[in-house]
């Protein structure tokens, strides 16, 4: 009888602290009301099941008679609007479904595409949910109390001391955790960078032939000219910078270059140090899959050779999900307080997120999801390559040494018809085309290819994906 008592004490509380916006209009309150909760339910906005205030809360919120309210209740219970039993809530009544247009458009069926091998993303259902979940406990528990105030704009002390003992341990990087500065992704990075650029008196940012046009854009709209440096089997020719007038940066992926998938050779990166050397510029180094290597030794990061000379970008969102929208930028000492000008000085990323990348990072639990994703993608490019080898022969796979996507060379003029082929398929790829700067190469006749992520789709979808691949080649 006691537990039945504070069951229902605890429901009364509950019901007490529902809030419901009315407005309740016409010369007659009771009318009023009623019409206002019947619209409410019609249009959906109070779905069926919810549970409405009791009615000594509800009159309270509205300034009216109690009996005002219980009169209006009954009404459309009575009606079938809301359905209510001694001693429990008012709710709305299940058959009471909102009615809502259906536009011509939504009425058209949908062929859904059934495979994503786009590129930039990544298997998001191995994200390591249970590991997350720990190292936020964890770090939510030793949070001291300024860390739920606005937080050091630069971002949290505790993330980038984790960060640089750990780029210095994986990928070789110099950084000093007073020289990293946590961003909301490496677009939101880039952009502050061009703000510190443009304030050095910098005209104009080189940038790879084969790359994404959001960022190309990005630096075109806030000013900055980007011409082109070709791209060949050595990556980005590094050379053409001394032919470019007002170049005070170049933007490279030396590591695994982002489409054509090719390193930048030891001459070259040397090249492009001597050059920010030289000429007072700034390579800013895209290290955007740098934990992903398969079938060579790791190349370290050009920043560890010139930490004064490089901009270093990482990011959370190939190794664990672009939902974070955390990353990660290694600044030399004379563009930091330039850089930190144009960050502002309200932190744009949430603490309680750095907290647990910090502690996720610490406690090596992004060491082991980074080698079960590594070992699961170079099952999988295998895989690819060896399917292909059987059912394409005549197709060349390159950029297969690291990252998440392989480049599959097409016969010349092959392009656009495979993509449509692809389409078909219910395959959504990606050809090399779509990369090039201003959709052509400049420097040299154009590749017709494909470039697949293979670590895109799930594992259960993977052989199905890779059959309909290879039933498209040409």
């Amino acid at each position: 009888m006691a537990e039945s008592q504070t069951n229902s004490a605890t429901e009364l509380l509950l019901e007490a602290g529902v809030d419901l916006h009315l407005e309740v209009r016409g010369p007659k309150l009771g009318a009023g009301l009623t019409d206002a909760l019947r619209e409410a339910v019609r249009s959906g906005r109070l779905t069926p099941g919810a549970r409405l205030p009791a009615s000594r809360t509800l009159a309270a919120d509205l300034g009216i008679a109690r009996s005002t309210v219980t009169e209006s209740y009954a009404e459309l219970v009575a009606e079938g609007w809301l359905t209510a039993q001694q001693g429990s809530a008012t709710r709305v009544a299940e058959r009471a479904t909102a009615r809502r247009t259906t536009t011509a458009a939504q009425r058209v069926p949908v062929r859904r595409r059934t495979h994503g091998l786009l590129p930039g993303a990544a298997d998001f259902a191995e994200f390591p949910r249970a590991q997350w979940l720990t190292a936020s406990r964890r770090a939510l528990s030793a949070a001291p109390p300024d860390a739920f105030g606005y937080g050091d704009p630069l971002g949290r002390m505790e993330l980038r001391v984790a960060l640089a003992e750990y780029l210095a341990r994986v990928r070789s990087v110099y950084a000093e955790p007073e020289r990293i500065i946590i961003c909301a992704g490496f677009h939101h990075g880039l952009a502050l960078t061009a703000q510190a650029l443009i304030a050095r008196g910098v005209r104009a940012v080189a940038v790879e032939s084969y790359g994404l046009d959001l960022y190309r854009e990005l630096l075109t709209h806030t000013g900055l000219g980007i011409p082109a440096l070709s791209v060949d089997e050595h990556g980005a020719r590094i050379d053409e910078l001394n032919g470019l007038d007002g170049v005070g940066a170049v933007l490279l992926t030396p590591a695994h270059q982002f489409r054509t998938g090719v390193a930048l050779s030891p001459e070259r990166r040397a090249a492009a140090l001597d050059w920010a050397r030289i000429t007072g510029g700034v390579v800013l180094e895209d290290d955007y899959d740098g934990e992903f290597r398969y079938d060579r030794k790791p190349v370290g990061a050009l920043q560890g050779l010139d930490p004064e000379g490089v901009v270093y970008f990482g990011t959370a969102s190939k190794s664990l999900a672009p939902a974070l929208r955390v990353s990660w930028m290694v600044v030399p000492d004379s563009l930091l307080p330039d850089i930190a000008a144009a960050k502002g000085s309200v932190e744009t990323v949430s603490v309680l997120e750095q907290l647990t990348l910090a502690e996720f990072i610490a406690s090596g639990a992004f060491d082991r999801h980074v080698r079960s994703r590594r070992q699961s993608y170079r099952r999988r490019r295998d895989q690819l390559v060896k399917a292909l080898a059987h059912s394409a022969p005549d197709i060349r796979v390159t950029g297969m040494t690291a990252g998440l996507q392989a480049v599959l060379e097409l016969p010349a003029g092959t392009e656009a018809w495979v993509l449509q082929a692809a389409s078909r398929q219910g395959l959504m790829v990606s050809g090399m085309a779509e990369f090039r700067h201003g959709g052509r190469d400049p420097h040299g006749p154009p590749r017709d290819a494909l470039v697949v992520n293979y670590s895109a789709v799930s594992d259960s979808a993977w052989p199905s994906a890779l059959k309909a691949l290879c039933s498209v080649m040409p």
